[in-house]
């Protein structure tokens, strides 16, 4: 087609033009199909020259004038902010800071254009001032509304604002002192006007009363609670239409012996897995069976629509917002003991050694024999070592069930040594759970075990989602893959040179099995945290995408998600086109709508991470907030010239160690090493390092928690010591 570019940036200059996904550009500039290829290799030509910008939800926008950007701004407490710039072609540039007078009023989370200004210091990174706030990221917030001088606030939760929010008249709606409400924000806050205003829309309840902290978070980060009726009834009506004796087209596993393995509280069961050894061949065969969520939910109805806008269910403590409602995700998909479900099935036959020698896929039906927990088979392993198998089994435990997980277990660990020797990593990363006591109240907290019975299921599922992502790849069908880029080699030699600070021994050249066998050697060693942490933070973050891309972390040249179709969204997209294959052996699906749905699954992802790390946050703050001086063995997991964070060994929480608490010396940051370090007495704080910690403030409105170190002797407070502490209070207080 000739001349698209010159075309293309004709359309983005009209003063009409509003900005556009490029396949919508495409049809609004009347791109035949056949010449759509170029028109995609053309736009991202012009995006890398700088022409255009890619802007969020993948729009084409004009790259306006010469030396902006635009990305996604972020503020600190300090004030200071920082706007990351929009991927292109999956990379973004470097982040650019933006001081307090040039923000405008923006928000964070706030999509602007930035203009670029010319740098301070050789070494220093690139500043700029925001020109255009482009999208709002929200109009409401979250927070806690208190009176002043007759008139009423909200103190916004977090670090979004520096100042309260003025709104109006006290009392308004009937709102009291203390209670935690959605604000409506009808001005921003700026240099002209600090406050902002805004109007109070919803109240949530009184602070610290049951159930108010989790709907704040559901409310702050706006996530969908309740299901449209019309989504309801569409759910129901496929409840009323499935028949479990039909099995009509599908292969019948219902003779198998078929378990699933879940956490104890688990609600929803999207996988079950069988294995049995061929007697002739001696070789392994897996069967995984899925849920087959797809048979519910077709393309295009009210069930997918809401389905793809949440993209993923969202774990909160002691509370599920599912994807699907539950008559679909706790009923007719979820893989329920002693009943008949659908499924979508991989096959797959492994060596003795574990080499994966050929997989075939199923619409599939199965009956659950039995659902076991992970701390069942824990047990049940732990008895069959010790004591031999037949003293394993129970009145619900059989002896071919035992037989079968001491199978799970010999294939899932030659599988696992398997990955380690094409160079997969495992970081140990362990989650948290908290506890509660009788009248539900928060108890405690502790971080999740992961032995041996979450390896069976873990690897079986990698095998799984390998399996499908290879075969749909080797018949050229395009798929949403689970895409993990490889690091930025500056990002690798930075590890490097802190690994080698602890004393690795590691060559210049850093892949990923130097990478393996340091994370090896420090299993068992004091440093074991630093290490895992100083190369989570190098890594990249894992993606959705069709772009035919590796899986770093994994070692996998071909990777996607399969196995969780009830909760995550791009995972019903791949079981939909394996069943156009398997219906018609053939699949087909669009690049341009397979990227947009990739960030939009990948968004709604890092939205239901942070609701959850930030509920937990919020729960333990609170729990924390009658225990002030209480101690805590704890790790430094981060480090900065202000000072280090350190989360508890025992209670999982972390909180800020500030500088100028170290009163027994004057310390200096090295951040090669992630240490501080005192000038007299070389005592050094690292990365990883052990310490004991006392609790010393909370702050639950705000999210931090400021620790000291407990066996410091006091000094003399430094001159500006004092400064320091007024400006982190909080000017409401």
């Amino acid at each position: 087609m000739p001349d698209i570019s010159e075309q293309i940036l004709a359309a983005v200059a009209r003063k009409s033009y509003q900005p556009l996904k490029p396949k919508a550009l495409a049809r609004q500039m009347g791109v035949p199909q056949k010449h759509y290829a170029a028109f995609r290799q053309a736009l991202r030509d012009l995006v890398r020259k700088g022409s255009l910008q890619f802007g969020k939800n993948h729009v084409v926008r004009s790259a306006g004038q010469f030396g902006t950007v635009a990305g996604v701004y972020r503020r600190t407490s300090s004030g200071l902010g920082f706007v990351r710039p929009h991927l292109v072609d999956g990379h973004a540039g470097a982040e650019v800071a933006v001081r307090e007078d040039d923000a405008l009023d923006a928000a964070t989370g706030d999509e602007v254009l930035v203009k670029l200004l010319s740098r301070t210091r050789a070494d220093a990174g690139p500043r700029g001032e925001i020109l255009q706030i482009l999208q709002r990221a929200t109009r409401q917030f979250v927070g806690t509304y208190f009176e002043r001088d007759g008139k009423g606030y909200v103190r916004v939760d977090g670090t979004v604002f520096a100042h309260s929010i003025y709104v109006g008249d006290p009392g308004a709606k009937g709102v009291r002192p203390d209670d935690k409400v959605v604000l409506e924000m009808l001005r921003f806050p700026s240099q002209e006007d600090y406050r902002g205003e805004g109007v109070v829309v919803e109240i949530l309840g009184p602070r610290g009363q049951p159930g108010v902290d989790t709907l704040s978070i559901i409310r702050e980060l706006g996530l969908p609670d309740t299901f449209p009726e019309d989504v309801l009834e569409e759910a129901r009506a496929a409840a009323d239409a499935f028949d479990e004796r039909d099995l009509a087209g599908r292969t019948d596993f219902t003779g198998d012996v078929v378990i699933t393995i879940d956490p104890a509280d688990a609600r929803d069961h999207d996988d079950a897995v069988s294995l049995v050894v061929d007697p002739k061949s001696h070789h392994w065969q897996l069967a995984v069976h899925i849920a087959d969520v797809a048979h519910f939910c077709p393309p295009g109805g009210l069930l997918d629509k809401e389905a793809r806008k949440r993209g993923t269910s969202v774990y909160l403590p002691r509370r599920v917002l599912p994807m699907f409602p539950e008559v679909i995700s706790n009923g007719l998909a979820s893989l329920q003991e002693g009943r008949v479900r659908y499924t979508k099935s991989a096959v797959i036959d492994f060596t003795p050694a574990g080499v994966k020698t050929k997989a075939a896929f199923h619409n599939g039906a199965i009956r659950v024999a039995k659902r076991l927990d992970y701390d069942e088979v824990s047990k049940i392993l732990e008895i069959a070592d010790a004591h031999g198998p037949a003293r394993a089994t129970t009145a619900d435990v059989s002896e071919e069930l035992v037989a079968l997980l001491l199978r799970m277990r010999d294939l899932a660990l030659t599988l696992r040594k398997r990955r380690r020797k094409r160079g997969s990593l495992e970081l140990s990363m362990p989650e948290v759970e908290l506890e509660y006591d009788d009248q539900g109240r928060l108890s405690g907290a502790h971080f999740a075990r992961h032995d041996v019975s979450h390896q069976m299921i873990e690897e079986f599922m990698l095998a799984a989602n390998e399996a499908v992502a290879e075969h749909l790849a080797g018949e050229e069908i395009v798929f949403l893959r689970r895409v993990h880029p490889a690091p930025e080699p500056t990002k690798l030699e930075a590890f490097r040179d802190f690994a080698r600070s602890l004393g690795y021994k590691i060559d210049k050249n850093v892949d990923r099995f130097t990478l393996q066998r340091v994370l090896e050697q420090s299993a068992d060693k004091p440093d074991v945290h630093a290490v895992h942490y100083a190369l989570l933070r190098s890594l990249k973050q894992a993606v959705y995408s069709p772009r035919e891309e590796e899986h770093y972390a994994l070692a996998s040249n071909d990777y996607c998600h399969f196995t969780s179709p009830i909760r995550r969204y791009p995972d019903l997209t791949v079981h939909r086109l394996l069943g156009q294959w398997l219906k018609t052996g053939r699949a087909g699906s669009n690049p341009a709508e397979l990227t947009a749905l990739g960030e939009h699954c990948s968004k709604t992802e890092r939205r239901a991470d942070l609701a959850e790390r930030e509920l937990i946050k919020v729960k333990l703050l609170t729990y924390l907030e009658g225990r002030l001086g209480e101690e805590l063995d704890a790790v430094i997991t981060g480090v900065a010239d202000y000072g280090f964070f350190a989360q508890g060994e025992r209670l999982p929480v972390e909180g800020l160690v500030h500088v100028s608490t170290l009163e027994d010396d004057y310390y200096y940051y090295d951040d090669v090493t992630h240490s501080l370090t005192g000038r007299k007495t070389s005592r050094t704080f690292r990365l990883g390092d052990k310490v004991r910690v006392r609790v010393v403030r909370v702050d639950v409105q705000r999210r931090k928690l400021d620790f000291r170190v407990a066996d410091r002797k006091e000094r003399k407070p430094r001159p500006d010591d004092e400064g320091r502490k007024r400006r982190r209070r909080d000017e409401d207080t």
